[in-house]
């Protein structure tokens, strides 16, 4: 065992589509595990695949829930490919699926017809709003999640009151984190146990981003909705060629604030003189500051908070930020080619492993059952059977 594949041995199924239960499972694939990809040969494969503008078989929402691992792409609707899979399950350590709720036992592949046959197995299920409910059969995305929990609510925008959703797939992305931190600790629990004991675990979407949202769930229950405001000039304002972010929550910091944007009468005015004061006039405030942040460069503003230690930075776009010295100098994205890609992917690295590495195994993105030859012959196929699969399409090949 190394610190560069803790999980090497360990062998994942991975029934997952999307960003989330494709994220948990990439994080063991990267960490070392053999993550068998299993996809539908019809329609795509991973819907993640097809989302937004596609390149070949990948679109930018599938890039990084498949690194690492091998596709193999079945069809789970015939005799032949529910056996594949039968195949596929003998010796693995973890069972992915991500279907609604009902699905996988319709299939006959649910936790209970799975651990007869591999008794140890850790079996994770993953779903919009859980496997009981009156909302468990509901498909749902991130975005729907979102609103449903409160978040879209709360993200109101300065300029229409109206609420957004937040951009970046948070939830997603946070589930599938929990997903591999429940299924490491149960690794690590058979580990010690003299007989391995499987289980099953399931999470869901709204489970994740309850606890994304937790400090801001509690604030704005116990406050029914009106959490307290900051008593100071936070947020995005408006230079004169460009967008600052200033971020304060120490109320010394208010002083050097009104160094840095000249105004010093603010300090003697009774509406701002103190913590208070300001709490209850916070708009009148923003009323004053703005225009004083829009006669200003960002870059002088910027300089000038900075210099007093007060949080800012200027609002940049993603390629801006690539560009960012700060990221070169900590090496945080790496550069991939990718199947289908004409120009470099940028992959953040993860933190404990070594940076991802072009034409390396931990680094490439599989095409749609890319590896469906090489796993199934893995397996107990023979070329002739294999061939005879795709013949019928039950598996395809690229």
């Amino acid at each position: 065992m190394s610190w560069d594949a803790a999980y090497r041995g360990v062998k994942v199924v991975d029934l997952t589509g999307g960003v989330a239960g494709p994220s948990c499972a990439m994080m063991f694939a990267q960490h070392g595990a053999d993550v068998i990809k299993v996809e539908t040969p019809h329609a795509g494969g991973d819907w993640s695949r097809i989302l937004g503008r596609t390149y070949q078989d990948h679109s930018a929402f599938s890039v990084y829930g498949t690194l690492g691992k091998r596709s193999v792409a079945v069809d789970l609707k015939t005799p032949e490919g529910k056996e594949i899979l039968w195949r596929l399950t003998e010796g693995a350590d973890i069972f992915m699926e991500g279907f609604r709720p009902g699905t996988m036992k319709r299939f006959g592949f649910d936790y209970e017809a799975v651990r007869a046959r591999v008794p140890a197995i850790l079996y994770y299920s993953i779903s919009g709003f859980g496997q009981t409910g009156p909302l468990a059969a509901r498909p749902a995305m991130d975005p729907v999640l979102q609103a449903f929990i409160g978040i879209v609510n709360e993200n109101r925008g300065d300029h229409d009151h109206h609420p957004h959703r937040f951009a970046i797939s948070a939830i997603d992305m946070y589930t599938g984190l929990l997903g591999f931190q429940a299924l490491s600790a149960s690794l690590f629990v058979q580990a010690r146990q003299k007989e391995k004991q499987g289980r099953y675990l399931q999470a869901s979407l709204m489970q994740g981003g309850a606890t994304l949202s937790v400090i801001r769930l509690i604030a704005q229950y116990l406050e029914r909705g009106s959490a307290a405001r900051t008593s100071m000039p936070n947020g995005v304002f408006d230079t004169a060629d460009g967008q600052l972010n200033v971020t304060m929550v120490r109320p010394t910091d208010w002083p050097p604030f009104c160094d840095v944007i000249e105004r010093a009468d603010l300090l003697d005015d009774p509406r701002f003189s103190t913590h208070a004061a300001r709490g209850a006039n916070l708009d009148g405030l923003y009323g004053v500051v703005r225009p004083v942040f829009k006669a200003k460069t960002t870059e002088w503003l910027a300089k000038r908070f900075t210099e007093r230690n007060i949080m800012n930075y200027k609002v940049n776009s993603y390629e801006e930020f690539l560009r960012e010295e700060q990221v070169a100098a900590t090496g945080i994205i790496s550069w991939l080619e990718q199947p289908g890609f004409a120009e470099k992917v940028p992959m953040p690295n993860i933190p404990g492993l070594p940076d991802f590495e072009s034409g390396t195994k931990r680094a490439h993105a599989p095409r749609l059952g890319e590896h469906t030859r090489e796993v199934l012959l893995e397996h107990g196929y023979d070329e002739g059977q294999i061939s005879a699969l795709a013949a019928k399409k039950i598996v395809a090949i690229p």
